[in-house]
């Protein structure tokens, strides 16, 4: 059959598939065996994966890293600290109330979110920095999905055992010990997730309140909401698809590549000194062949499921527990530690060569990154140690743009916001310039004014006032708008701050 033949068969086999009839020369009982077969090759179902634990230093780094960030996140919002009467003695607050965004001695209004963008901006170059420099460490070790599946894990260990035991478990069919582990091991996963939830609740409302509230059942329907969700996704991403939220999810290990070059540090198989590898018989010569005994323990170490002696790999994490595995096999035969390792691309072609190694860690990309972070952290710290804690904002109305009175004098609305950011009451002058004879209006005043009183205004507070400029016939500026600036004095302090406006007349004179 030529070309064009077979390529008419292969599409009367398709079209036949499409409609679940067989294709000429096809028996029909067989269209649904191609069907399955094709169906096989793209989709693979997921293969549980169930690392062995290992003891050395990495790992204790990680038990070290999680108890830190899990200690930080649960009881990060029951610390307190005083920032006086009718304020938030909690440390760490997301107040959506006031609205205020308190860290300690730190507190942000949302006229300032720009610091809350600095630091997501300083969190990315930061996270840029360290994947250049150390490669995905923060993926290995710190990172929430890591941390939180590595405690399930240490759950699911510690009831149903190391590697081969849930191995056993996982094949052998459901009986009353198998459901007794299986069900503990869900459950600890789920009291784990509640407490997560719960706890992220907790920093945007005072915290022992709201647990008091939480377990009398009068918290607000948000509270249990956000609390049910966070409980879902914790058990769903920690103990149920675990790895594969990395690697099908995570959109972090499809751009470490461009972050990392030939002299970022990663955890590296050295393959000069581990090839050609084999089992290795007690007593025998390591003469003509490589360390790598093919024991498979950096294999079956890694939670990825992969092997680190492919090279480096999307899925990979950097946490280094290949490296414990295979240097405690390493030391039981007597040899260096080290065939599995940090080290850069370019050390490990120098070995090969027999040359000296060396790091760089100060290179083109690093200095820029560290370049961006000092001078955003510089721009941060600068503008939080020199704000005055006030602010003025005027806003003008619009529905009517502006009166004319039966005097033929023209008003103007404005409602004019006074913000102390500062903890103590203090009085403000406010002052109007741009225009000259007009009278002031105060809301809940009936007397007219020709000069702005002086405001109260308490400590963290906003005090909006509502003031009507009224401006003589005689007085009217020929242009229809007029440049105008409001003007706020702190009494105490002499601190002063402007806001612009106009003032309208609707008419040429």
């Amino acid at each position: 059959m030529d070309s064009q033949g077979q390529d008419k068969s292969s599409s009367q086999g398709a079209t036949a598939r499409a409609a679940g009839e067989a294709a000429p020369g096809i028996e029909r009982h067989d269209v649904k065996a191609v069907n399955k077969a094709e169906h096989r090759e793209l989709y693979k179902k997921r293969e549980p994966i169930f690392p062995k634990r290992v003891y050395g230093t990495f790992r204790n780094a990680k038990w070290a890293i999680m108890a830190i960030t899990l200690g930080i996140y649960y009881l990060l919002p029951w610390v307190r600290w005083d920032r006086g009467p009718g304020v938030p003695d909690q440390a760490v607050l997301v107040d959506f109330g006031a609205p205020r965004f308190y860290f300690f001695f730190i507190e942000i209004w949302p006229q300032e979110i720009y610091y809350i963008t600095g630091l997501l901006v300083m969190a990315a170059i930061g996270l840029f920095l360290i994947t250049s420099l150390f490669g995905r460490v923060w993926c290995g070790y710190a990172c929430p999905q890591t941390v939180w599946t590595d405690l399930f894990v240490w759950v699911e260990r510690l009831i149903q055992g190391d590697r081969n035991a849930r191995i056993k478990l996982a094949k052998a069919p459901w009986t009353a010990d198998k459901i007794r582990k299986i069900g503990i091991t869900h459950s600890i996963w789920i009291v784990i997730s509640i407490a997560t939830g719960g706890a992220w609740v907790f920093y945007f409302s005072d915290a022992p309140t709201l647990m008091g509230d939480l377990l009398s059942g009068s918290a607000s329907t948000s509270a249990y909401l956000f609390i049910g969700i966070l409980t879902f996704t914790t058990y769903s991403l920690g103990g149920l698809m675990r790895e594969q939220v990395c690697i099908y999810m995570c959109p972090w290990p499809r751009i470490q590549a461009a972050m990392i070059d030939n002299d970022a540090l990663a955890v590296t198989y050295d393959t000069y000194r581990g090839e050609p590898r084999g089992p290795h018989k007690k007593g025998a010569t390591w003469d003509d062949r490589g360390h790598c005994i093919s024991c498979r323990q950096c294999v079956v170490a890694c939670p990825m499921g992969i092997d680190i002696r492919d090279g480096l790999q999307l899925e990979c994490t950097q946490c280094a527990l290949c490296i414990d595995a295979c240097d405690s096999i390493m030391t039981k035969l007597d040899l260096p530690k080290g065939l599995i390792a940090y080290d850069t691309d370019i050390n490990i072609a120098k070995k090969a060569k027999g040359e000296e190694v060396k790091f760089r860690f100060f290179r083109a990309r690093t200095a820029f990154y560290s370049a961006i972070l000092i001078f955003i952290g510089g721009l941060m710290v600068f503008g939080l140690s020199s704000r005055d804690f006030l602010e003025l904002n005027v806003l003008r109305d619009r529905i009517p743009n502006f009166v004319t009175l039966s005097d033929g004098s023209v008003r103007n609305g404005y409602t004019v916001k006074i913000v102390n950011m500062g903890p103590d009451q203090g009085d403000y002058h406010l002052t109007l310039e741009g225009i000259e004879g007009a009278t002031f209006r105060i809301t809940g005043d009936p007397v007219d004014h020709t000069v702005l009183p002086t405001f109260e205004v308490g400590g963290d507070t906003v005090r909006s006032i509502r003031i009507y400029v009224s401006l003589p016939a005689n007085h009217l500026p020929d242009e229809a708008q007029t440049p105008v600036t409001f003007v706020v004095d702190n009494m105490e302090n002499g601190i002063q701050k402007t806001a612009r406006s106009v003032f309208v007349t609707g008419e040429n004179h």
